[in-house]
């Protein structure tokens, strides 16, 4: 690529440069996780960002002088050990106040290199911080170089003090290159970055390091402090399997010298924590303020109000219309926090009102229908569970010798009267018949069976739960069938088996199809990504995008949501057991079936047909989920093979790949190590098996968790609809609770799922968890404009990729406007846009961003 360019550039020419970077005081959020309020994180972050100009040390003229110097480095001449030559060191001019390209928040520099005729082309350079403060470089552009224009080098990322690394940093420019097509003198380079890159696996992690490394999890837990807060090790063993997360180094506890020691922050390679301008964007650690100082502060103000528990579902809206009114201390602690500000009652009230959840906007009581109970399951938070049944009655997979027999004690006689005038046998060779299986993995064990009816709804016919037998698991399980009335007590009754159904998905979504699925299986991407693709790697700059912020909001999920007594195990059913559960799931994980269409053909739900568009058929004709998401996933997988076929010309060149190798024999070794002898696993010898690994990573990553995100608030923020607990078992007849159930059915209810504390913990944090940042990038979408390659065909291809999500996008509108199309809108009116491509800030209810970051 750089033939015949040498001797064209003249001795003693200078090429001209733009340095553009952001000072470290207006990225400086992720510095203010120690605060000790919410009122000082927020806060603190508003004062930094609205002092950024003019403080004293981090001024713009800080970077002149002899305060930051780089120096290029030829891609087309070497010296005498095979490197490229090094040039001149040179430093930062002149501050650039006026340049149409630059971001929020960024600064541009002059500067000039001294760059003589045997120097050839620059690819790539050194740059030395001399400063006590880090800042955050975003690129270096090189203008009118001979023979080649304009060479840009995207750099992002944080740049410490030099003494501070053991070698200065360096960064390539935006060409692409497979290993074996780099220019020599830069080969030794880049091999060097991912030495750096990958350490030496000892010692504990510091602040400026951008080492990438793997560990299990064990920093759940926190024995020292208290023998309850012990957790499990999860991964490293067949107990308790588990993807691996990133290494921090941090010493063992004294109690247990396999986990890890706890701290208030937690080591990320540098980059992955990346701060962001706005105050509204800072959900990461609005989510941290919320759990250690906002949720102590809602829950140690109810007695004090007299609002220990809700008594109706009047109670319960009342969240939303009247509010909490809360002590004047409380209220002043809160009121700095930009989220909460808009929980506020605007009527002088000292009350805090939650945003009114989607599904209770047009109805009320929608939630309460059979026929919403069941379009949830192909449309809500938890869409892609449920099965076609193929065998009557429910069968299970539990060991005999251990479990006893869980076969179902569903029987033709509680679910032919619901069938419209079809046998079970017809219903069953007609693919009529589905079912959502929480039984094998969960406790308490529960079925529900599902009928398909003429008009495309789904009715659910049955509900069973079970319970552990007393004498012993051996012995199976007791269980009770569940079958559907509307009036009396009967009808009281089958609403609360239909909660209990809730209540395990709702577990099942959060630590399965939302951490385990898209969070936690991610991470060692990331890690095995970064320690073998270069960053010049087309397959690194592919993925990049859909990494962002996931490392980040993992750790922070590690210290708050997931550990020993967090938000998760104190507000849902699972409780301690929630992870140890998750990991038992994690045992039947496999990757190639996370692609949406093998998703589909092995829950039974759609059927191999090469006449369809993506080459499988619904069942479920009207499924939102699935039907929306076939359209993103062939956006995505026609996407990554055109940009596949761009690189490698052939499979030869896939195997030949030597970081492609690295990287994908430790992903499947030790990120995924505890699978690793798994017959599934690509090999990872053709184009075919890249792209489809690209595909189903970048669906992941992307659609998938926006699908299980994003409508937490949306349907989960009335707690009615979407209970996380149940403090007490079914009532039977002769019970006191059957009796009070025939007096007050709202009470029981409300006695027996998610209470009132809770809810209020449930509440603040999926309110976080479903919003957009301002600077969120969706699908079709990257922050670094064309600049990420210097290919011209990768950048249009991208292109095209972006104008066909926004055709999709169009097309799911007019599926949405479609009545006949019932499931898409249901009894509450809620039509499904969570995998609308495209979203605003806020709580939308829409939009794929291109990555994991809240």
């Amino acid at each position: 690529m750089f033939s015949g360019v040498t001797g064209l550039i003249n001795r003693g020419q200078k090429l001209k440069g733009t340095v553009v970077l952001m000072r470290k005081n207006v990225l400086d959020i992720n510095e203010l996780t120690s605060a000790q309020s919410a009122t000082g994180i927020i806060g603190g972050a508003i004062g930094v960002i609205g002092g950024a100009i003019g403080t004293t040390v981090d001024t713009l003229t800080a970077f002149l002088g002899r305060s930051v110097a780089l120096k290029l480095i030829s891609a087309t001449s070497a010296d005498a050990s095979g490197k490229g030559k090094v040039g001149k060191q040179t430093f930062l001019e002149g501050v650039i106040t006026s340049l149409p390209t630059l971001g929020a928040g960024q600064s541009a520099f002059d500067i000039h290199f001294e760059w003589d005729t045997d120097m050839g082309v620059p690819g790539a350079f050194y740059i030395e911080n001399f400063m006590q403060v880090e800042f955050y470089l975003v690129s270096l552009t090189l203008e009118d170089v001979p023979n080649q224009g304009t060479i840009q080098f995207p750099c992002n990322s944080w740049v410490y003090n030099s003494k501070l690394y053991k070698s200065d940093r360096i960064f390539f420019s935006n060409k692409t290159y497979l290993p074996g097509d780099m220019p020599a003198p830069l080969k030794k380079y880049r091999e060097d970055e991912l030495v750096i890159l990958r350490g030496d696996g000892t010692g504990e992690r510091k602040e400026h390091e951008r080492i990438y490394d793997y560990d299990v999890y064990n920093d759940l837990g926190n024995p020292d402090s208290n023998a309850r807060l012990a957790r499990p090790v999860l991964g490293g063993n067949t107990t308790f399997p588990y993807p691996r997360r990133g290494r921090t180094g941090r010493k063992p506890t004294k109690t247990d010298p396999k986990s890890e020691s706890r701290s208030d922050s937690v080591y990320l390679p540098r980059d992955e924590a990346f701060g962001h301008l706005k105050s509204s964007d800072f959900l990461v650690y609005i989510l941290k303020s919320a759990s250690q100082n906002v949720i102590p502060q809602l829950q140690s103000a109810l007695p004090l109000v007299g609002q220990t528990e809700f008594n109706t579902f009047e109670d319960v809206r009342d969240l939303y219309e009247g509010g909490i009114k809360l002590p004047t201390n409380i209220l002043s602690d809160l009121s700095p926090i930009p989220l909460f500000k808009e929980l506020f009652r605007t009527d002088g009230e000292q009350a805090l009102k939650f945003p009114v959840p989607k599904i209770i906007q047009v109805d009320k009581s929608a939630w309460m229908t059979d026929e919403e109970f069941a379009r949830e399951m192909i449309a809500g938070l938890n869409p892609h569970v449920i099965k076609v049944l193929k065998e009557f009655p429910p069968q299970s997979k539990l060991d005999k010798q251990l479990y006893g027999d869980n076969t179902s004690t569903i029987t033709k006689q509680h679910v032919e009267s619901s069938l419209g005038g079809v046998t079970v046998e017809e219903a069953i060779s007609n693919n009529k018949l589905f079912i959502l299986d929480h039984h094998d993995p969960l406790f308490p064990y529960l079925r529900t069976v599902l009928f398909l009816q003429n008009d495309g709804t789904l009715k659910p016919v049955a509900i069973e739960l079970s319970k552990p037998n007393p004498q012993g698991d051996n012995y199976g399980p007791i269980s009770t069938v569940y079958t559907p009335t509307k009036q009396g007590v009967d009808g009281s009754i089958w609403q609360l088996a239909k909660a209990y159904v809730v209540v395990n998905d709702s577990c099942f979504h959060q630590l399965v199809s939302h951490w385990l699925n898209t969070h936690a299986v991610v991470e060692p991407f990331v890690i095995a990504t970064n320690r073998h693709l270069s960053v010049v790697h087309p397959i690194h700059k592919l993925l990049l995008p859909h990494y962002r912020d996931t490392m980040n909001i993992n750790a922070l999920a590690r210290n708050v949501l997931v550990n020993a007594e967090g938000i998760i195990e104190s507000t849902f059913l699972w409780g301690g057991y929630s992870l140890e559960m998750s990991a038992v799931v994690y045992k039947d994980w496999v990757l190639t079936e996370q692609a949406l269409p093998n998703d589909l053909l092995k829950r039974g739900v759609a059927v191999e047909d090469s006449s369809s568009p993506h080459g499988v058929r619904l069942l479920i004709e009207d499924y939102p989920y699935a039907a929306d998401g076939l359209e993103i996933w062939g956006a995505i997988k026609s996407w990554v093979e055109e940009y596949v076929s761009f690189y490698y010309k052939s499979d030869a060149a896939i195997v030949q790949d030597s970081e492609l190798q690295a990287f994908w024999k430790e992903l499947v070794e030790v990120g995924h190590g505890d699978k690793k002898n798994e017959s599934w696993w690509p090999r990872m010898q053709t184009r075919a098996e890249l792209v489809q690994t690209c595909s189903t990573l970048i669906w992941i990553a992307s659609a998938l968790h926006a699908a299980v995100n994003f409508g937490q608030y949306p349907y989960g923020g009335y707690i009615l609809n979407r209970p996380t607990l149940s403090r007490q078992f079914m009532p039977e007849k002769g019970s006191k609770e059957y009796d009070d159930l025939a007096k007050n059915p709202e009470k029981v209810f409300l006695n027996t799922i998610t209470g009132k504390k809770e809810t209020l913990t449930d509440l603040t944090i999926i309110e976080v968890l479903s919003r957009h940042a301002s600077d969120e990038q969706y699908l079709g979408q990257r922050g670094d404009g064309d600049n990420w390659t210097a290919d011209t065909a990768p950048i249009e291809a991208f292109k095209r990729f972006g104008k066909k999500l926004v055709e999709i996008e169009q097309k799911l509108i007019q599926r949405n406007n479609d009545e006949r199309l019932r499931n898409r809108y249901g009894p509450a009116q809620m039509p499904y846009t969570l995998l609308y491509p495209s979203s605003e800030e806020g709580l939308t209810f829409r939009g794929i961003p291109n990555s994991i970051s809240i």
